[in-house]
């Protein structure tokens, strides 16, 4: 299985409202980088919807080590996602997503792992701007043609 390693960070402007997100997906000396923007949305959607679009571009089963500055994200993965599958999912958040990911992830070993943000981590501060540049331009777009 090829290691690799997925950095992602979720924006979201008054939360709810427009979002941005961004990941990197390194293996060995490759890099690719992406982001994108949704509108009436929130924070947790976002870092969800960057780790999807970053699994979404492999295209074989890899060992992935995840790095996020969302805790939830981390605990949710590592931890309660199983059982809240064997649950139904009931009374959870954001379901359709996590459907997603479970889809997107199925094939992958996957880590989790917590990044302090703000904290010249490279990699997170990259998602973090690209993120909040994505919600941001959303919202300008959005305003211009209202």
């Amino acid at each position: 299985m090829k290691k690799i390693k997925i950095y992602t960070d979720g924006s979201c402007l008054n939360n709810p409202g427009f979002g941005g997100w961004a990941y990197i997906v390194r293996y060995k000396e490759h890099e690719k980088i992406a982001f994108g923007s949704q509108k009436d949305t929130t924070n947790n959607r976002m870092e969800l919807l960057a780790i999807i679009e970053a699994l979404k571009i492999l295209k074989e089963p890899c060992e992935i080590e995840l790095f996020t500055d969302s805790n939830l994200m981390v605990q949710s993965i590592n931890q309660w996602l199983e059982n809240w599958v064997k649950k139904g999912f009931k009374g959870k958040k954001n379901v359709d997503l996590w459907q997603k990911y479970l889809k997107t992830a199925k094939n992958h070993k996957i880590k989790a792992f917590w990044v302090k943000a703000h904290n010249n981590h490279a990699e997170n501060e990259t998602c973090d701007r690209l993120a909040k540049e994505a919600a941001l331009n959303l919202q300008k777009e959005y305003n211009e043609k209202t």
